[in-house]
Protein backbone atom coordinates (compact mmCIF):
# COMPACT_ATOMS: atom_id res chain seq x y z
CA UNK A 1 0.00 0.00 0.00
CA UNK A 2 1.38 3.41 -0.68
CA UNK A 3 1.72 6.06 1.85
CA UNK A 4 -0.89 8.70 0.36
CA UNK A 5 -4.45 7.69 2.28
CA UNK A 6 -7.47 9.86 2.42
CA UNK A 7 -10.02 9.89 4.65
CA UNK A 8 -13.15 7.80 4.94
CA UNK A 9 -16.81 9.55 5.05
CA UNK A 10 -17.44 8.62 8.83
CA UNK A 11 -15.07 9.17 11.75
CA UNK A 12 -14.00 7.11 13.63
CA UNK A 13 -16.32 6.29 17.46
CA UNK A 14 -14.24 6.16 20.89
CA UNK A 15 -13.35 2.31 21.28
CA UNK A 16 -13.13 1.02 24.44
CA UNK A 17 -11.07 -2.12 24.47
CA UNK A 18 -7.72 -2.19 26.53
CA UNK A 19 -6.26 -1.64 29.73
CA UNK A 20 -2.53 -0.75 29.34
CA UNK A 21 0.63 0.67 31.33
CA UNK A 22 -0.73 4.23 30.00
CA UNK A 23 -4.71 3.65 29.67
CA UNK A 24 -7.11 5.61 31.73
CA UNK A 25 -7.28 4.25 34.79
CA UNK A 26 -7.20 7.21 36.33
CA UNK A 27 -10.30 9.27 36.68
CA UNK A 28 -9.84 12.60 34.83
CA UNK A 29 -12.03 15.02 36.62
CA UNK A 30 -13.51 18.20 35.24
CA UNK A 31 -15.45 21.23 36.98
CA UNK A 32 -18.72 19.09 35.56
CA UNK A 33 -18.28 15.67 36.53
CA UNK A 34 -16.24 16.51 39.95
CA UNK A 35 -18.83 16.98 42.88
CA UNK A 36 -20.70 13.76 40.31
CA UNK A 37 -17.18 11.71 41.19
CA UNK A 38 -16.14 13.08 44.53
CA UNK A 39 -18.20 12.72 47.61
CA UNK A 40 -20.72 10.25 47.07
CA UNK A 41 -20.06 5.99 47.60
CA UNK A 42 -16.73 6.09 47.28
CA UNK A 43 -13.62 7.62 48.58
CA UNK A 44 -11.31 9.42 46.28
CA UNK A 45 -7.37 10.28 46.38
CA UNK A 46 -7.02 13.38 43.38
CA UNK A 47 -4.16 14.28 42.04
CA UNK A 48 -4.30 18.38 41.09
CA UNK A 49 -2.07 19.19 38.62
CA UNK A 50 -0.56 21.79 35.51
CA UNK A 51 0.16 20.00 32.72
CA UNK A 52 4.00 22.40 32.49
CA UNK A 53 4.40 20.91 35.81
CA UNK A 54 8.18 19.16 35.68
CA UNK A 55 7.01 17.70 39.20
CA UNK A 56 3.47 16.31 37.76
CA UNK A 57 5.32 15.06 34.94
CA UNK A 58 7.86 12.96 36.86
CA UNK A 59 4.28 11.56 39.48
CA UNK A 60 2.60 10.71 36.51
CA UNK A 61 4.25 7.12 35.71
CA UNK A 62 3.61 6.33 39.63
CA UNK A 63 0.01 7.81 39.43
CA UNK A 64 -0.86 5.92 36.51
CA UNK A 65 0.66 2.21 38.31
CA UNK A 66 -1.83 3.69 40.98
CA UNK A 67 -4.52 3.89 39.14
CA UNK A 68 -4.06 0.60 37.15
CA UNK A 69 -3.78 -1.11 40.81
CA UNK A 70 -6.54 0.38 42.40
CA UNK A 71 -9.36 -0.11 38.93
CA UNK A 72 -10.97 -2.89 40.42
CA UNK A 73 -11.45 -1.11 43.92
CA UNK A 74 -14.82 -0.21 44.44
CA UNK A 75 -14.40 1.50 47.27
CA UNK A 76 -11.39 3.64 46.59
CA UNK A 77 -11.67 6.54 42.64
CA UNK A 78 -7.93 7.33 41.85
CA UNK A 79 -8.38 10.46 40.06
CA UNK A 80 -6.91 13.67 38.11
CA UNK A 81 -7.75 17.13 37.44
CA UNK A 82 -6.02 19.57 35.10
CA UNK A 83 -5.77 22.95 37.19
CA UNK A 84 -5.09 25.00 34.07
CA UNK A 85 -8.31 23.94 32.30
CA UNK A 86 -10.42 23.55 35.68
CA UNK A 87 -8.99 26.80 37.81
CA UNK A 88 -12.37 27.03 39.81
CA UNK A 89 -12.26 23.50 41.26
CA UNK A 90 -8.82 24.06 42.35
CA UNK A 91 -9.29 27.01 43.80
CA UNK A 92 -12.17 25.82 45.62
CA UNK A 93 -10.22 23.27 47.18
CA UNK A 94 -7.16 25.97 48.15
CA UNK A 95 -4.45 24.73 45.70
CA UNK A 96 -1.72 26.47 45.25
CA UNK A 97 1.21 24.45 44.23
CA UNK A 98 1.19 21.12 41.81
CA UNK A 99 1.07 18.74 42.26
CA UNK A 100 -1.07 19.03 44.97
CA UNK A 101 -2.59 15.35 46.43
CA UNK A 102 -6.20 15.41 48.47
CA UNK A 103 -7.76 12.51 49.92
CA UNK A 104 -11.61 12.72 50.14
CA UNK A 105 -13.29 10.55 52.45
CA UNK A 106 -16.03 8.51 51.73
CA UNK A 107 -19.47 10.87 51.40
CA UNK A 108 -17.05 14.16 52.23
CA UNK A 109 -16.32 17.08 50.17
CA UNK A 110 -13.50 17.84 52.69
CA UNK A 111 -10.20 16.57 51.90
CA UNK A 112 -6.93 16.29 53.74
CA UNK A 113 -3.62 16.97 52.14
CA UNK A 114 -1.10 13.95 51.39
CA UNK A 115 2.13 14.99 52.41
CA UNK A 116 3.87 11.42 52.00
CA UNK A 117 6.16 10.19 49.05
CA UNK A 118 5.43 9.89 45.45
CA UNK A 119 6.13 6.43 44.54
CA UNK A 120 3.21 4.53 43.77
CA UNK A 121 4.17 2.32 46.40
CA UNK A 122 3.57 5.01 49.33
CA UNK A 123 0.30 5.79 47.86
CA UNK A 124 -1.00 2.45 47.79
CA UNK A 125 0.27 2.44 51.24
CA UNK A 126 -1.70 5.74 52.55
CA UNK A 127 -4.82 4.51 50.16
CA UNK A 128 -4.72 1.22 52.06
CA UNK A 129 -4.59 2.70 55.58
CA UNK A 130 -7.99 5.53 55.03
CA UNK A 131 -9.77 3.22 52.40
CA UNK A 132 -9.22 -0.19 54.78
CA UNK A 133 -8.05 -1.93 51.27
CA UNK A 134 -5.37 -4.13 50.97
CA UNK A 135 -4.38 -3.18 47.31
CA UNK A 136 -0.81 -4.08 46.10
CA UNK A 137 0.96 -2.15 42.76
CA UNK A 138 0.38 -3.99 40.20
CA UNK A 139 3.69 -5.06 38.22
CA UNK A 140 3.15 -3.13 34.43
CA UNK A 141 5.75 -4.37 31.95
CA UNK A 142 7.01 -1.68 29.75
CA UNK A 143 5.87 -1.79 25.84
CA UNK A 144 10.20 0.74 25.08
CA UNK A 145 12.24 -2.31 23.82
CA UNK A 146 15.27 -1.80 25.89
CA UNK A 147 18.65 -1.75 24.02
CA UNK A 148 21.74 -2.65 24.52
CA UNK A 149 25.36 -3.04 22.69
CA UNK A 150 24.46 -6.85 22.83
CA UNK A 151 20.92 -6.15 20.84
CA UNK A 152 21.83 -2.69 19.05
CA UNK A 153 22.22 -4.10 15.54
CA UNK A 154 20.46 -6.92 15.70
CA UNK A 155 16.85 -4.60 16.60
CA UNK A 156 17.58 -1.31 15.07
CA UNK A 157 19.55 -1.88 11.97
CA UNK A 158 17.05 -4.58 10.64
CA UNK A 159 15.93 -3.48 7.50
CA UNK A 160 12.33 -4.63 7.78
CA UNK A 161 11.65 -2.65 11.07
CA UNK A 162 11.37 1.23 11.60
CA UNK A 163 12.38 2.39 14.66
CA UNK A 164 12.64 5.36 16.78
CA UNK A 165 15.63 5.67 19.28
CA UNK A 166 15.91 7.70 23.01
CA UNK A 167 19.32 8.12 23.85
CA UNK A 168 18.92 8.80 27.36
CA UNK A 169 21.02 8.81 30.31
CA UNK A 170 19.32 7.84 34.30
CA UNK A 171 20.56 11.04 35.76
CA UNK A 172 19.29 13.36 33.11
CA UNK A 173 16.03 15.52 34.32
CA UNK A 174 14.69 16.42 30.58
CA UNK A 175 14.59 12.22 29.95
CA UNK A 176 13.00 11.65 33.11
CA UNK A 177 10.33 13.55 32.06
CA UNK A 178 9.80 12.48 28.51
CA UNK A 179 9.82 8.57 30.18
CA UNK A 180 6.09 8.66 30.55
CA UNK A 181 4.94 9.94 26.93
CA UNK A 182 7.66 7.36 25.35
CA UNK A 183 5.80 4.36 27.48
CA UNK A 184 2.69 6.10 25.91
CA UNK A 185 3.78 5.99 22.28
CA UNK A 186 5.22 2.28 22.82
CA UNK A 187 2.28 1.18 24.34
CA UNK A 188 0.27 2.84 21.19
CA UNK A 189 2.41 1.50 18.37
CA UNK A 190 2.57 -2.51 20.55
CA UNK A 191 -0.08 -3.75 17.91
CA UNK A 192 2.12 -2.67 14.86
CA UNK A 193 4.98 -5.60 14.37
CA UNK A 194 6.89 -3.72 12.20
CA UNK A 195 7.29 -0.12 14.13
CA UNK A 196 9.18 -0.63 16.65
CA UNK A 197 9.71 2.57 19.76
CA UNK A 198 13.20 1.70 21.80
CA UNK A 199 15.60 3.13 24.54
CA UNK A 200 19.09 3.25 25.10
CA UNK A 201 21.43 4.09 28.43
CA UNK A 202 23.50 6.08 26.39
CA UNK A 203 25.75 6.98 29.86
CA UNK A 204 26.17 3.35 30.21
CA UNK A 205 27.13 2.40 26.41
CA UNK A 206 28.95 5.68 25.47
CA UNK A 207 30.42 3.81 22.34
CA UNK A 208 27.21 3.87 20.56
CA UNK A 209 25.83 7.18 21.72
CA UNK A 210 29.56 8.61 20.24
CA UNK A 211 28.80 6.58 16.71
CA UNK A 212 25.63 8.24 16.70
CA UNK A 213 26.71 11.84 17.10
CA UNK A 214 25.07 12.19 20.60
CA UNK A 215 26.19 14.70 22.78
CA UNK A 216 23.26 15.70 24.75
CA UNK A 217 19.88 13.84 26.93
CA UNK A 218 17.73 13.12 25.16
CA UNK A 219 18.52 12.58 21.74
CA UNK A 220 15.57 10.86 19.72
CA UNK A 221 17.34 9.38 16.11
CA UNK A 222 14.72 7.45 13.77
CA UNK A 223 15.62 4.43 12.10
CA UNK A 224 13.44 3.59 9.03
CA UNK A 225 13.89 0.57 6.87
CA UNK A 226 14.97 2.57 4.21
CA UNK A 227 17.86 4.46 6.06
CA UNK A 228 19.98 2.83 8.59
CA UNK A 229 22.35 5.62 9.17
CA UNK A 230 19.80 7.35 11.33
CA UNK A 231 17.71 10.45 11.14
CA UNK A 232 17.77 13.03 13.89
CA UNK A 233 14.11 13.30 15.43
CA UNK A 234 13.57 17.27 15.86
CA UNK A 235 9.73 17.19 16.58
CA UNK A 236 7.35 18.16 19.82
CA UNK A 237 7.87 16.32 22.41
CA UNK A 238 4.12 15.71 23.01
CA UNK A 239 2.57 11.82 22.76
CA UNK A 240 0.55 13.49 19.85
CA UNK A 241 3.75 14.75 17.78
CA UNK A 242 5.69 11.57 18.06
CA UNK A 243 2.80 9.41 17.29
CA UNK A 244 1.96 11.70 13.97
CA UNK A 245 5.61 11.56 13.26
CA UNK A 246 5.32 8.01 13.27
CA UNK A 247 2.49 7.60 11.16
CA UNK A 248 3.89 9.57 8.34
CA UNK A 249 6.99 7.99 8.34
CA UNK A 250 6.07 4.29 8.50
CA UNK A 251 2.39 4.74 7.13
CA UNK A 252 0.51 3.67 10.42
CA UNK A 253 -2.76 4.69 11.19
CA UNK A 254 -3.01 4.85 15.44
CA UNK A 255 -3.49 7.51 17.62
CA UNK A 256 -2.24 8.18 21.11
CA UNK A 257 -4.43 5.78 22.61
CA UNK A 258 -2.99 2.61 20.58
CA UNK A 259 -7.11 2.69 18.37
CA UNK A 260 -6.59 2.81 14.45
CA UNK A 261 -7.90 6.21 13.56
CA UNK A 262 -10.71 6.28 10.44
CA UNK A 263 -7.76 6.39 7.61
CA UNK A 264 -6.41 2.53 9.02
CA UNK A 265 -7.03 -0.05 5.79
CA UNK A 266 -8.34 3.08 3.17
CA UNK A 267 -6.47 2.06 -0.02
CA UNK A 268 -6.61 4.65 -2.00
CA UNK A 269 -6.99 2.88 -5.91
CA UNK A 270 -9.67 0.85 -4.21
CA UNK A 271 -11.32 3.73 -2.62
CA UNK A 272 -11.59 5.47 -6.44
CA UNK A 273 -13.14 2.49 -7.33
CA UNK A 274 -15.34 2.11 -4.67
CA UNK A 275 -16.71 5.18 -5.64
CA UNK A 276 -17.40 4.00 -8.87
CA UNK A 277 -18.78 0.81 -7.76
CA UNK A 278 -21.61 2.93 -5.71
CA UNK A 279 -22.80 4.89 -8.41
CA UNK A 280 -23.32 2.00 -10.94
CA UNK A 281 -26.13 0.18 -11.97
CA UNK A 282 -26.69 -3.33 -10.45
CA UNK A 283 -25.07 -5.02 -14.09
CA UNK A 284 -22.01 -2.06 -13.79
CA UNK A 285 -21.13 -3.27 -10.54
CA UNK A 286 -20.05 -6.45 -11.53
CA UNK A 287 -17.62 -5.09 -13.98
CA UNK A 288 -16.35 -2.62 -11.44
CA UNK A 289 -15.72 -5.40 -8.96
CA UNK A 290 -13.92 -7.16 -11.49
CA UNK A 291 -11.31 -3.85 -11.61
CA UNK A 292 -11.59 -4.25 -7.61
CA UNK A 293 -10.17 -8.05 -7.53
CA UNK A 294 -7.37 -7.05 -10.54
CA UNK A 295 -6.06 -3.96 -8.24
CA UNK A 296 -6.83 -6.02 -5.02
CA UNK A 297 -4.56 -8.60 -6.78
CA UNK A 298 -1.42 -6.27 -7.10
CA UNK A 299 -0.75 -5.60 -3.29
CA UNK A 300 1.68 -6.01 -1.21
CA UNK A 301 1.82 -7.15 2.94
CA UNK A 302 -0.53 -5.42 5.10
CA UNK A 303 -2.43 -4.07 2.07
CA UNK A 304 -3.13 -7.50 0.34
CA UNK A 305 -5.38 -7.74 3.43
CA UNK A 306 -7.21 -4.41 3.25
CA UNK A 307 -7.81 -5.40 -0.57
CA UNK A 308 -9.86 -8.83 0.63
CA UNK A 309 -11.70 -6.79 3.02
CA UNK A 310 -12.78 -4.29 0.05
CA UNK A 311 -13.58 -7.49 -1.73
CA UNK A 312 -15.73 -8.65 0.53
CA UNK A 313 -17.79 -5.61 1.62
CA UNK A 314 -18.04 -5.02 -2.37
CA UNK A 315 -19.78 -8.69 -3.07
CA UNK A 316 -21.57 -8.56 -0.01
CA UNK A 317 -23.11 -5.21 -0.97
CA UNK A 318 -24.37 -6.81 -4.22
CA UNK A 319 -25.55 -10.06 -2.67
CA UNK A 320 -27.80 -7.75 0.12
CA UNK A 321 -28.27 -4.89 -1.37
CA UNK A 322 -27.48 -0.83 -0.40
CA UNK A 323 -28.25 -1.32 3.13
CA UNK A 324 -25.56 -4.03 3.73
CA UNK A 325 -22.97 -1.25 5.20
CA UNK A 326 -24.61 0.89 6.89
CA UNK A 327 -25.72 -2.06 8.70
CA UNK A 328 -22.89 -3.68 9.59
CA UNK A 329 -21.15 -0.79 10.17
CA UNK A 330 -24.00 -0.22 13.22
CA UNK A 331 -22.74 -3.90 13.90
CA UNK A 332 -19.38 -3.02 14.09
CA UNK A 333 -19.63 -0.11 16.35
CA UNK A 334 -21.48 -1.81 18.63
CA UNK A 335 -18.73 -4.71 18.79
CA UNK A 336 -16.25 -1.92 19.44
CA UNK A 337 -18.11 -0.49 22.34
CA UNK A 338 -17.54 -3.72 24.15
CA UNK A 339 -14.58 -4.62 26.05
CA UNK A 340 -12.72 -6.81 23.24
CA UNK A 341 -8.85 -7.18 22.99
CA UNK A 342 -6.99 -5.00 20.68
CA UNK A 343 -6.44 -7.97 17.82
CA UNK A 344 -10.30 -7.63 17.77
CA UNK A 345 -10.63 -3.87 17.99
CA UNK A 346 -7.87 -3.37 15.22
CA UNK A 347 -10.13 -6.27 13.16
CA UNK A 348 -13.49 -4.44 13.58
CA UNK A 349 -11.85 -1.04 13.04
CA UNK A 350 -10.57 -1.80 9.37
CA UNK A 351 -13.73 -3.04 8.26
CA UNK A 352 -15.71 -0.64 9.33
CA UNK A 353 -13.63 1.90 7.69
CA UNK A 354 -13.35 -0.21 4.24
CA UNK A 355 -17.49 -0.32 4.64
CA UNK A 356 -17.88 3.45 5.43
CA UNK A 357 -16.64 3.45 1.45
CA UNK A 358 -19.17 1.85 0.46
CA UNK A 359 -22.02 3.53 2.92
Amino acid sequence: MGRSQICSALAILALFFFSSALADDVVVLTEENFDKEIGQDRAALVEFYAPWCGHCKKLAPEYEKLGASFKKAKSVLIGKIDCDEHKSVCSKYGVQGYPTIQWFPKGSLEPKKYEGARSAEALAEYVNSEAGTNVKIASIPSSVVVLSSDNFDEIVLDETKDVLVEFYAPWCGHCKSLAPIYEKVATAFRQEEDVIIANLDADNHKDLAEKYGVSGYPTLKFFPKGNKAGEDYDGGRDADDFVNFINEKCGTSRDSKGQFTSKAGIVESLDTLVKEFVGATNEEKKAVFSKMEDEAGKLKGSAARYGKIYLKAAKSSMEKGADYANNEIQRLERMLAKSISPTKADEFTLKKNILATFA
